[in-house]
Formats: C-alpha cells, sequence, structure tokens
C-alpha cells in the first residue's frame, strides 16, 4: 500500500503497520517520539551511591536499567534484541 503526501498522520501509522510506504513528514509528534523506542537503547555515564555506573534509557529517554560496567550495560540491551546508543 502507498500513501502520498495527502495523506494524515493516522494514516502514516497504519500504512506502517501493514508495511506500507508514507510521507515521515506527516508524523504527529507522538509518533515522532515512538521512533526507535523498542529498538533502540541509550547508555549514559552516571553516579549511583557515590560511585560510577551506567544508565541504560529507552529512545524515548525512560530509564530501563542501571549497570556497573558499559560493557554488561551494552550486552544487556544486545540481550533483548535493541541497538545500543553511548551518550557522552
Amino acid at each position: 500500500m502507498n500513501i502520498d503526501a495527502t495523506n494524515r498522520p493516522d494514516d502514516a501509522a497504519a500504512a506502517a503497520a501493514a508495511g506500507g510506504v508514507f510521507d515521515i513528514r506527516h508524523l504527529s509528534v507522538e509518533q515522532l517520539a515512538q521512533l526507535g523506542v523498542s529498538q533502540l537503547a541509550y547508555v549514559k555515564p552516571v553516579v549511583m551511591n557515590g560511585a560510577p555506573g551506567f544508565a541504560i534509557h529507552a529512545a524515548d529517554g525512560t530509564p530501563m536499567a542501571l549497570a556497573a560496567d558499559r560493557d554488561v550495560a551494552i550486552a544487556a540491551i544486545l540481550q533483548h534484541e535493541m541497538m545500543p546508543a553511548l551518550v557522552h
């Protein structure tokens, strides 16, 4: 199913769900915020209980986990079939 530039954001979601093509310029703010949420996780250095650690966040910023080691954080993301991204 092809969707052209005249379609609304709700049509874009329907097209994506059906495996079709849609115009990304017509995504709503909510749809844009959900891009990659289930596929991408960020690793960010933090201080937890006075010790360095690494926080794992979903693409939308939702905290998911803490790890004492960066490699452990990345391994946890990969184990859940997500793509890790480092935040400096």
